[in-house]
């Protein structure tokens, strides 16, 4: 560092700090942070030699391979989540059935960790919705609700005349007979 450069304005860190959450406020954050996640013990229990006392236990498979594949495609995808939301639905999916394919290839799913993690973070990737800005609504102008409601907003007339408060256009008045018409 220079004499010319400061080191950290005082209110660097907060403006820091609400970019960060600004930006995570429009993305699935969450499900791309527990999917990421969840490549991680998916990826290293295969792999992992556990020392108890002088003993070592060896986890090492035959599928070590297809262990570490879930895995980096876990972590891919958790990436992918949070710089590319509009996939969050394909990856939210094919997260899921990653963790589903886990679960016999490796040790359980990374003894179960990553297997629930992928699966909690794909379904919140998959039910993820933007945010829709509101709308301002002017003071004093309530729209009417329940019992305050005109009466006659819920009657329209029939083909002749007739009053009916057949919203679905599916009365014999009209002659559908009870049938949905499809155009």
């Amino acid at each position: 560092m220079s004499a010319e450069t400061p080191a950290a304005t005082p209110g660097q860190f907060t403006r820091r700090r609400q970019q960060f959450r600004a930006w995570r406020g429009t993305r699935p954050f969450w499900a791309g942070l527990y999917i990421l996640l969840a490549g991680f013990p998916i990826m290293y229990f295969p792999y992992a030699h556990l020392k108890i006392g002088s003993l070592t236990v060896a986890m090492a498979t035959t599928a070590g391979a297809g262990s570490l594949i879930i895995g980096v495609l876990l972590v891919v995808l958790g990436i992918s989540v949070w710089f590319q939301k509009h996939i969050r639905t394909f990856a939210g999916v094919a997260a899921i059935l990653l963790a589903l394919v886990s679960l016999p290839v490796s040790n359980f799913g990374g003894f179960i960790m990553g297997f629930l993690l992928a699966l909690i973070g794909g379904a919140m990737a998959v039910a993820w919705g933007p945010a829709v800005p509101r709308q301002p609504q002017p003071e004093g102008e309530i729209p009417p609700a329940g019992d305050n409601a005109p009466q006659d907003a819920a009657y329209y007339p029939g083909p002749d005349g007739v009053e009916s408060n057949d919203l679905s256009g599916t009365s014999p008045v009209n002659g559908a007979n009870g049938r949905h018409s499809a155009g």
